[in-house]
């Protein structure tokens, strides 16, 4: 039964996809060189910012031709959100304290388990 239900498809040749009504992103193309002399352009949403390397197809890192365009309106970047950050939108200091304080208890009295359970139930 299984072989009458792929009849006629080739499993994977085909995409059942259409591009009709897709409307790809306009592009412009940056020029690279690497130092061996290699010249090679590659495609880029105009919205992404180029970067000032690419590696080339020899291995080598080429460099950008020309000025990179840089966005005026740029957002700023974020601050990098350590895991202290995220514990303290959670917790206050006086509730961290405490649960520091049962942890210790538990392993000056050698109840921490390496496995990392740490509570016996």
């Amino acid at each position: 039964m299984a072989d009458r239900a792929l009849r006629g498809m080739q499993i994977g040749a085909k995409s059942m996809e259409s591009e009709d009504g897709v409307v790809f992103a306009d592009r412009f193309t940056v020029r690279y060189m690497c130092p061996n002399g290699h010249e090679f352009g590659v495609p880029l949403s105009t919205e992404a910012t180029p970067p000032a390397t690419w590696e080339c197809r020899c291995g080598a890192q080429a460099e950008l031709i020309g000025d990179p365009v840089e966005d005026e309106e740029a957002k700023p970047a974020k601050p990098v959100r350590t895991h202290w950050d995220m514990l303290r939108e959670r917790r206050s200091l006086e509730e961290l304290d405490v649960v520091l304080q049962e942890q210790l208890t538990l392993l000056r009295e050698g109840r921490l388990r390496p496995e990392g359970h740490y509570r016996k139930g």
